[in-house]
């Protein structure tokens, strides 16, 4: 899997899925903030499916 997720990318994916994975563990929201989980991977990872089904990437351009 090539990386399609950049730096400010992941930085807000990681960030926003942690977030609401927490809430969702202390109860604060819903079972909806589990889905956090997604946008957590996704950031850990580096690679988004849905990227890649339609070949875009936030990855800077190397020369």
């Amino acid at each position: 899997m090539k990386a399609n997720v950049g730096g400010i990318d992941r930085i807000i994916r990681i960030g926003a899925g942690a977030v609401l994975a927490a809430l969702a563990a202390t109860g604060t929201v819903g079972w909806w903030g589990w889905l956090g989980a997604v946008p957590l991977a996704t950031g850990l990872m580096g690679w988004c499916p849905p990227y890649a089904m339609f070949g875009f990437s936030t990855c800077a351009v190397k020369n």
